[in-house]
């Protein structure tokens, strides 16, 4: 049996929307103290260079780890200790980010132990999430903490980072304290920053499962502290049962199993914010398909389908997506161990780059400008495509997501799509099992836990975007068309135009 065609006509004469490239700009590190590592800031070098990273959040920036606020070594002796502000680890990573070319966001998390209420704490670094007990040392501190910032870098830099007031305080693991304290919280932090410099950007209310935004935005109109941008968070398995955020889209997708139910939510915020009078940036500081540490299924062309998928339906309706996370360099429930274990990072630990990464680099590839795509196709709701121009080029990401539970196995299609008229070749980039693929490359290796040193720059060579060069057209009285086959679930994306190279 021949294998199912699909078809896809983009309107090429139509006038084209605007296209804000919002998966770019904002990516993650998991905390704060990874950023001294050698390899985390390769890793972000790589996305400054391929993904259009331009900011880098980390929740633990103030935490006892990184000596924040902690007793000099002249005291080492001496029976009373006496804690003072100490700059010199956060300095380090703010100077190699500026090198880097990527601005941190300025994450007020966590309490220093010698002000924490409670002894509760989070992470392997034993954080301390109770609030702070007295409200003026900790604005003091803030205020001390951005003054230093300003002194450092110059007001022009820093008015241009991101500010962010805690990490998902409506989690018990994250926040010992009540909905209340958070917001009294958020007053006090957002003064004291705002004390500096009143055009210093402070977002918040940094929410798991996007809860609480009605009740912070009411509170902080009415005590005069409103966010400058809206952060919250989503995961597509996120409990439809929690406190949600209005939802907007049909029934079916009020379930955690449909693939559609972050994107429903993520609609339903932006309706939110406009029927409150919101205008500022929102951002989804933290998106993904599962929040689960650990899911094979993470690291396979099924996810970067539903990851492009995603955009393409709501990319517009907020203004940053941060996928969590950039790197499996990671320490939440345990450091990993394999090569690839199914963790949060769209890089591996050895610096390979996941098919999420590849997802990210083919929707950067998109244009400015999006064309109206019509397809031709009854068998799945999530299979589509993006069809964009830039200039004299044109692009079509094709996208294909298989929502079963089961483990997904590739299939073949027979793909025909209409480019412009007088285009005579196309450069062709897929992701799928055996594509672009560096967990799958893996596998054939026999899918060790430790990679060689021979094995590592093996995989490495092979790491570089690889596409190829298509002269298969067909001249039909509707138009130009390419016809090609391509495996799914996964990515395929077509370029035109322009000088074209099987190098990308």
């Amino acid at each position: 049996m021949p294998p199912p065609v699909i078809e896809f006509f983009p309107e090429w004469k139509q006038a084209p929307e605007p296209l804000r490239h919002t998966w770019e700009g904002v990516v993650n590190i998991d905390q704060f103290r990874w950023m001294v590592r050698r390899d985390t800031q390769e890793a972000l070098a790589a996305a400054v260079a391929e993904l259009g990273a331009r900011h880098v959040r980390a929740v633990g920036m103030l935490c006892d780890e990184m000596r924040f606020f902690s007793s000099p070594p002249s005291d080492w002796a001496s029976r009373s200790k006496t804690n003072q502000f100490n700059f010199q680890i956060i300095d380090y990573v703010m100077d190699s980010l500026c090198d880097l070319g990527i601005s941190p966001m300025f994450t007020t998390t966590f309490t220093p132990s010698a002000w924490a209420r409670g002894g509760l704490t989070t992470f392997s670094t034993k954080s301390r999430v109770g609030p702070p007990v007295d409200h003026r040392v900790w604005a003091n501190a803030v205020s001390e903490a951005v003054r230093h910032a300003v002194w450092r870098y110059g007001l022009e830099c820093v008015r241009g980072w991101y500010f962010e007031v805690w990490n998902e305080p409506n989690l018990a693991g994250f926040f010992d304290g009540s909905r209340e304290e958070f917001f009294e919280l958020w007053r006090i932090t957002f003064d004291a920053i705002k004390s500096v410099d009143s055009e210093l950007r402070v977002g918040g209310p940094s929410t798991a499962r996007a809860e609480w935004l009605p009740e912070f935005l009411e509170w902080t109109s009415a005590h005069r502290c409103p966010p400058d941008y809206l952060i919250t968070h989503i995961y597509n398995n996120d409990s439809e049962s929690g406190a949600l955020s209005p939802f907007d889209g049909p029934q079916e997708d009020r379930t955690n199993t449909s693939p559609h139910f972050a994107s429903r939510v993520i609609r339903g915020t932006r309706l939110l914010a406009r029927e409150m009078g919101f205008a500022g940036e929102i951002h989804w500081n933290e998106w993904g398909r599962t929040w689960h540490p650990t899911d094979p299924a993470r690291e396979s062309a099924n996810e970067a389908a539903w990851l492009v998928m995603t955009m393409a339906e709501v990319s517009q309706e907020a203004d940053q997506f941060a996928y969590w996370c950039l790197s499996d360099i990671y320490d939440q429930v345990g450091y990993t161990r394999q090569a690839f274990e199914g963790h949060y990072g769209m890089m591996s630990l050895q610096g390979l780059r996941k098919p999420s990464w590849i997802a990210h680099q083919l929707l950067g590839k998109l244009g400015a400008s999006r064309i109206p795509c019509r397809l031709d196709l009854t068998e799945t709701e999530c299979t589509g495509a993006i069809a964009t121009q830039s200039s004299e080029c044109s692009q079509i990401l094709v996208f294909s997501h298989d929502p079963g539970t089961e483990v997904t196995l590739p299939h073949k299609h027979r793909l025909r799509v209409g480019v412009p008229e007088h285009t005579t070749q196309c450069r062709i980039t897929r992701l799928d099992s055996s594509h672009n693929n560096a967990p799958a490359r893996w596998k054939s290796l026999g899918s060790p836990d430790y990679l060689s040193r021979q094995e590592t720059d093996l995989l490495r060579s092979q790491d570089a975007l690889q596409s190829e060069i298509s002269t298969a057209l067909e001249r039909t009285p509707s138009g130009t068309e390419i016809v090609l086959e391509a495996e799914f679930p996964g990515l395929l994306l077509i370029e035109t135009g322009a000088p074209l190279s099987c190098e990308v």
